[in-house]
Parts: structure tokens; sequence; C-alpha cells
């Protein structure tokens, strides 16, 4: 069992910055590949961009160059660095886990395990 718990989230001005915090309770962080998710009031849940337990990561392409995941295994703890924030990026971010998940796999919500119960970023414009 994982337990996730998100932080980081918040109100921030177009072209701020943030950074989401991922907090993981088990003693297995690092053999579980890492993901961030988010859902917009409305739209279905959305991939952010994943890490595996080797580090290499993988963004969608609605992200690319403002968002960075990152990973410390000593603190079981994932990261996603949001820069240029823009208010299209208003949506709760929720943190994911999963053991088994393949590259195919990794845009799909339901293939993950475990679900942190998120956290709400809101970009003024």
């Amino acid at each position: 069992q994982v337990q996730l718990v998100e932080s980081g989230g918040g109100l921030v001005q177009a072209g701020g910055s943030l950074r989401l915090s991922c907090a993981a309770s088990g003693r297995t962080f690092s053999m579980y590949a890492m993901a961030w998710f988010r859902q917009a009031p409305g739209m279905e849940r959305e991939f952010v961009e994943n890490i595996w337990n080797g580090d290499s990561t993988y963004y969608a392409a609605s992200v690319k160059g403002r968002f960075t995941i990152a990973r410390d295994n000593t603190k079981t703890t994932v990261y996603l660095q949001i820069n240029s924030l823009k208010p299209e990026d208003t949506a709760v971010y929720y943190c994911a886990a999963d053991r088994g998940i393949t590259s195919a796999e990794l845009h799909a919500p339901g293939r993950y395990d475990y679900w942190g119960q998120g956290t709400q970023v809101t970009v003024s414009s």
C-alpha cells in the first residue's frame, strides 16, 4: 500500500511559478513509477508528466519546457515544478503511483493503483 499526499497548490498570477510536492508513504517508493495528472472542471483527468524509478521522464506536449518532474527517493517525495503558468493550467493536480505500468499505459489514469487527494492550482490572468 502507498499513500500519497500532495501539497503546494495555490492561487498565482499568470507567468508565475509553483512547486507541487507529493509525499509518499511506504518503504518501496523507489520501485514505483510516479506521475502527475490534472483535472479542470468539467474535463477528463489529463496526464502531465511521469518519472520512472530510474529517473527517466515523459511529459505531455502541452507542458513541454514549463513543467519539470523530479523525485527524491530518500524523502519518498516527487515534485512538479511549474513555470510560466497560464490560466489554462488551472486544475486540481493529482499525484499517482504504480509499480507495473508500461510506457504504453502511462497516459491512462485507470492504470495507476494509487492516487493522492489532489491540490488546487488556480492561475489568474
